[in-house]
């Protein structure tokens, strides 16, 4: 399952648990696009939960759209993401290595305060957690 939801003008909230087939990615990720019209300078907060991949059809889904997903990346400033897994928050920190002009910051799924916290910083501030 894949919620997303827009809690103000520059903010969009991702809530992830369990497996994603091809139908569910594709409305996620055409409501992911939708919701993140019009925004700049925006903030992400993704929680990932019971995490399990996604079948191979919602993977070639996700491919398809993977033009519409790097430029979102213009949109958003920072981004934090909470998860049980270790593996998931060290991925989600190296990939914020890799894009310049976004902050990827990780934090457990107990951390909600803190991820919320760093979110509402102005960018280039971290906090020590």
């Amino acid at each position: 399952m894949l919620k997303i939801t827009k809690p103000s003008d520059n903010r969009v909230d991702l809530e992830l648990s369990g497996t994603l087939d091809a139908g569910s990615m594709r409305d996620a990720l055409s409501e992911l696009i939708e919701k993140s019209e019009g925004v700049s300078s925006g903030k992400m907060l993704y929680k990932i939960s019971g995490f399990a991949f996604p079948t191979l059809g919602a993977i070639g889904v996700e491919m398809g759209y993977v033009p519409k997903l790097f430029g979102l990346l213009g949109k958003f400033d920072k981004c934090a993401v909470m998860s049980d897994a270790a593996w998931i928050r060290t991925a989600a920190e190296l990939e914020g290595r890799m894009f310049p002009g976004i902050d990827i910051k990780a934090f457990g799924m107990e951390d909600g305060d803190a991820a919320e916290a760093w979110l509402a910083q102005d960018r280039g501030h971290s906090m020590p957690v």
